[in-house]
């Protein structure tokens, strides 16, 4: 039995609950954290937003202190009604809560999607400072490799290609 509880528990990692969206549309993440760090509570979840994620805006979490890190996108992004952005929020930190290892928590933030995401996989590596240790889920796999194979893969968002004749950039 211990064996095969552990092996579970290793497979469970921290996923997205909605892992496809199109390119070009706002998008709301859900990052779904199933564990702690080998049995110790999580203290602190931090996401990485990757370029193309424009117009981030966290959600708060009763008992959690919120923290965003600002800073330039690769590029100037054309964004609702016209407007240019070339900055905004690039990590995210929940922190000050504690979420005990045998219980299951979300952490949710809402985006757009830039239009000209390529379609595929956009990751988005996520830390989880537990009371011991923590758990780094920001492996992405080399062109080629199977995602599945990585001992701590990031979360995958697997981006559809947006519709023909829709303008890309302008959120709904």
């Amino acid at each position: 039995f211990g064996v095969t509880f552990a092996a579970a528990s290793a497979l469970a990692h921290v996923t997205l609950e909605v892992r496809e969206a199109k390119a070009g549309a706002p998008y709301k993440a859900t990052l779904r954290i199933p564990h702690g760090c080998d049995g110790a509570a999580t203290l602190k979840v931090r996401a990485q937003i990757p370029d193309g994620v424009i117009a981030v805006k966290p959600m708060p979490k009763p008992g959690w202190q919120l923290e965003t890190v600002k800073g330039k996108y690769d590029k100037t992004y054309p964004y609702y009604h016209g407007q240019q952005l070339t900055e905004g929020v690039r990590e995210i930190v929940w922190s000050g809560g504690k979420l005990p290892d045998e219980h299951y928590d979300e952490f949710v933030f809402a985006g757009f999607l830039a239009g000209d995401l390529k379609p595929g996989p956009l990751y988005i590596p996520v830390t989880q400072e537990c009371e011991k240790g923590e758990a780094r889920w920001a492996d992405i796999p080399a062109p080629g490799q199977d995602r599945h194979a990585l001992k701590a893969p990031a979360p995958a968002l697997i981006i559809l290609a947006q519709h023909s004749g829709h303008g890309g950039g302008h959120a709904a």
